[in-house]
């Protein structure tokens, strides 16, 4: 495989840089504190379903495109249901879940080692509203943080990845995308961006067919495997 020449890391946010379950499942437990740990699983698995579903509906054509922010709203109010919970305002404060999601261990140290040698661009399906109440709640560092509602549809729309070609200026080859999904990472390698596959107890494993650039067990990893391809000053 020939050298990688890397001009920015362009980086899937939910999953990959932040635990999205650990998050949700903490607002589900301040809805309903009584809940035993196999229903609060159960309704974690209710919200999941809904956003992957009205996002592929989104995907698809049969839904107009609407942000995160209201799909969190229909999912917070769809678990809220189930639980038995009515209290307008508990209801309100799971939607906002989603902008308090914790770091994976690695993430912050992580990303600014990274930021040492390369711009760091964030790609995420999130809202831009919801960007910024996550990444000041986790800590993220970034150059530049893009949302897909800039595009109006969601990964792996490749619309949405050209976001990262146009902010970054680059060639899309001079581009890595770095994500704990192979989805993600098949819809960015479709447009021509280089891929990295970073390992997460909830990503989406790439599959025996995939070929992807890198591979890292974390984000420490990553930089270590990048060391030849530093964007150094000329």
């Amino acid at each position: 495989m020939p050298e990688l020449q890397i001009d920015a890391l362009v980086f899937d946010v939910l999953g990959t840089l932040v635990d999205e379950p650990t998050g949700i499942r903490a607002g589900i437990r301040e809805l309903a504190p009584a809940l035993d740990e196999p229903t609060t699983e159960q309704l974690l698995t209710l919200w999941q379903e809904h956003i992957d579903s009205a996002s592929r509906r989104v995907l698809d054509g049969s839904r107009p495109y609407a942000t995160s922010e209201v799909l969190d709203r229909e999912a917070a109010r769809i678990v809220a249901e189930a639980a038995g919970a009515e209290d307008p305002a508990a209801v309100a404060a799971l939607a906002l879940a989603g902008r308090r999601l914790p770091p994976w261990p690695d993430t912050v140290a992580g990303l600014a080692l990274l930021a040492e040698r390369f711009p760091l661009i964030g790609l995420s399906n999130a809202s831009r509203s919801a960007l910024l109440g996550l990444n000041a709640h986790a800590g993220l560092r970034w150059h530049q943080v893009l949302s897909a509602e800039e595009a109006r549809t969601y990964k792996p729309d490749p619309a949405v990845y050209r976001l990262a070609v146009t902010a970054s200026g680059a060639p899309p080859e001079r581009l890595l995308m770095v994500a704990a999904h192979a989805w993600d990472l098949r819809g960015a390698q479709a447009i021509g961006l280089r891929t990295a596959y970073v390992a997460r107890p909830v990503g989406d494993p790439p599959a025996p067919s995939d070929r992807f650039d890198l591979y890292a067990d974390d984000l420490t990893d990553l930089a270590g495997q990048l060391g030849g391809a530093w964007n150094l000053p000329g």
